[in-house]
């Protein structure tokens, strides 16, 4: 069933975007205005008047206490979950206007890693990589029995090298271990090849150092090709490492938006205090 999207009215709704838009020199990568969500017909809020702006090739974290709706933003910025009321806008472009062949085709331009990595088990680690292709490639699901264009196997190959697993092409995805996995997620994610990622709490199922190890993957990224980067964290240090910018949800409203190496103790301590 679809759900009727409320905007603000005209001239509160250009205001927000106004405002949203200044932190960026350019056209942002992302564009947030005056987003609003809420459960059982209003009656459980998650967030409300939510605005911000991302510039291209920036690292955002997301952050705060669990249950406060970072998750649900992010899945918001590309109508995974309906906003209740305002504005996404992606690469100038509004996403929350868009019919449902333009919003498939929007979304093709946007990786999104979630917290499980949802690979094929018994699939190759380079098959995996390779449906990541789906959503752009009239025809793409024909591939996956060894008839895929040379040039989308090579793609592919060029995306593993990028996470650092090249040599894991042939190995079954049952048989990676769960760093290896999120990583194998990215590259697949790759295939799109996109303008931005959108990463929820990449690296909470996974021990210390390999959730380290798929940081330190965005941060290369990120770093190599001047790709967007929003990721969600309950882990502060892994927003301090890794992000240029952090926003910090409280309450169901933006209450943090400060660089990276501003967030000290005194932010943090009156933030979750």
């Amino acid at each position: 069933m679809s759900v009727a999207l409320t905007m603000p009215k005209a001239s509160a709704q250009a205001t927000a975007i106004r405002e949203a838009q200044s932190v960026c020199a350019s056209q942002p990568s992302l564009l947030v205005a005056g987003l609003e969500k809420s459960y059982a017909g209003g009656a459980t809020p998650v967030f409300n008047d939510v605005s911000f702006a991302i510039s291209k090739g920036q690292s955002v974290a997301i952050i705060g206490a669990n249950g406060t709706g970072k998750s649900t933003l992010l899945r918001c910025c590309l109508r995974l979950i309906e906003p209740d009321k305002g504005c996404v806008h992606i690469d100038g472009a509004d996403l929350t206007a868009a019919c449902k062949t333009r919003l498939r085709r929007m979304r093709s331009g946007v990786g999104f890693i979630f917290q499980k990595h949802n690979l094929v088990p018994r699939l190759a680690v380079l098959s995996n990589v390779m449906h990541g292709a789906i959503a752009r490639r009239k025809g793409a699901r024909c591939w996956f029995h060894g008839l895929a264009p040379a040039a989308e196997r090579e793609y592919a190959m060029h995306c593993l090298e990028m996470v650092g697993l090249a040599d894991l092409a042939a190995r079954r995805a049952d048989q990676l271990s769960g760093g290896q996995s999120q990583r194998v997620a990215i590259a697949r994610s790759l295939m799109q090849k996109p303008s931005m990622i959108f990463a929820d709490e990449p690296a909470a199922s996974l021990d210390p150092h390999a959730g380290e190890e798929v940081m330190e993957t965005f941060r290369s990224l990120s770093e190599r090709t001047g790709m967007t980067l929003v990721f969600v964290s309950h882990q502060v240090a892994h927003a301090q490492r890794y992000a240029d910018r952090v926003l910090g949800l409280r309450q169901g409203r933006l209450a943090i938006d400060v660089e990276a190496k501003a967030l000290d103790t005194s932010i943090l301590g009156a933030f979750y205090g």
